[in-house]
This record gives structure tokens, sequence and C-alpha cells, in this order.
């Protein structure tokens, strides 16, 4: 079995390899580790290979965590489905950037709760390019209209998009949702709204990152890949 360090070298050479096929700096592309189930102390492997970005799907695995992980540098995101009664965690456990927003509700909460607090939060919107129904997000159709929506709150700053490549085998199935995904964020951008800027592109997964890559992703979540396989199944998640 290969240790985190290991793994993480491989992951890296694949995303060289995209990037180079790509024609892209490699230095335009984020390795975001997705921690569900994964314990401290493999996170901890990870920060000592020079990894700083992770995520967290669960609120409850982010208290968790977050006592044992706080002093070390780190850059903590949120990517699963967050219920409107969990934001004073998010904003307590110190996450810097929220990419799974796909309501105004849940968007004027968190606008709630930090003006309680005095802080900001970065944002990405998260939008259900594939349609399925298993997945969360915002309908493409309706993503530009939320942005406008959140833009108006200013303590969310709007920093990209996310999204979740259909769950295929098929190249050009899954190419079409990370295409789908920058067309509106080109639309976004082309918009200049206000408090927006679309500088991130979350998308691609352990199966399907060189295709993200390739696309224009800027950032990759990749789990199981580097940390091994999670001891029971999981729901489709922002993360395989």
């Amino acid at each position: 079995m290969n240790t985190v360090a290991q793994n993480i070298r491989i992951i890296r050479q694949r995303m060289l390899q995209a990037c180079l096929k790509a024609g892209r700096d490699p230095q335009e592309v984020k390795l975001l580790l997705a921690t569900k189930t994964v314990s401290a102390e493999r996170i901890k492997e990870a920060f000592a290979c020079g990894e700083i970005l992770i995520a967290e799907n669960k609120v409850q695995e982010l208290k968790e965590k977050y006592p044992a992980l706080r002093d070390i540098r780190h850059c903590s995101h949120f990517i699963g489905h967050l219920q409107s009664n969990k934001v004073k965690d998010i904003v307590r456990c110190g996450v810097e950037c929220v990419q799974s927003l796909d309501s105004l509700h849940l968007a004027e909460k968190l606008h709630q709760r930090l003006q309680e607090e005095g802080k900001t939060l970065e944002v990405l919107i998260q939008v259900n390019t594939s349609g399925e129904n298993s997945k969360f997000g915002v309908a493409p159709e309706r993503a530009l209209e939320l942005i406008y929506q959140v833009s108006k709150l200013d303590t969310l700053k709007v920093n990209g998009l996310m999204t979740i490549g259909a769950l295929s085998e098929d190249e050009e199935t899954v190419r079409s949702c990370f295409r789908l995904l920058k067309q509106i964020g080109f639309q976004a951008a082309s918009a200049a709204i206000a408090n927006v800027r679309m500088r991130e592109f979350s998308m691609g997964m352990s199966g399907d990152l060189e295709w993200a890559i390739e696309e224009g992703a800027t950032i990759i979540r990749v789990g199981s890949a580097v940390f091994g396989k999670r001891s029971a199944p999981l729901p489709v998640d922002a993360a395989r």
C-alpha cells in the first residue's frame, strides 16, 4: 500500500502531465485534499509533504478535527452540502472558502452570521452541470441570477464556481460538464459584477482530473486517491 507521500507524488505527476498536455502553467492548478473520514493524524502526513489546502464535506468532522489542526498552517475549505443551522460552525472553525454555495437562503444565513462576527468569507457557487438529481447545486440557467444576488451581500466574496462532473465513464459527457461551468464563468466575468471575481473553477477529482485540467480547472479535489479507500460506501459527494 502506498503512503500518503507516495500517493501525493502520483497525483502531482498526473496534474503536471495534464497541464503540459494542455499548455497550461502547473502553478495555475491547486490540489485540494478532500479529508472526509480521514483522521487528523493522516492529514498531518499530507501537511508534512507541503500540502496545505484541505476540505471537509461534513460539519461534524470539521468540528472534531479543528482543534488538532488549527495550529498548523493550512487553508480550510468546505465542499459538502451545508445546512443553514451549521453556518455558525463553519465560521468558528476557520473555513476560508465555502465551495458549495447553491442558494440565496444559505447565502443570507452566512451573511447574517458573518456580520455578527465581523468577518468575510470567500465562496464558490456550486452548479449542477450534469443535471443529475443526486447532486446539489444551482441549475445552470439560474447560476448567473444567484451570482448577482450573492454579490449584494458584502460579507461574501464570490471567487468562482464549483461543479461535480457527471457520474459517467464517457469522456465527452464529463467534459461537457466542465465546459458548461467555464461558460457560466465567462458570462459572469463579462457581466463585470461588483464583488465577483471568476478566478477559481473547482472541478475534477481523481478519476477525471486530466479532463478537468484540460477544460480549465484551477482546483482539483482528491480524497481517496491520496488517503486510501474509505471504510464504507459513500453517496455521490464532492470528492471521490
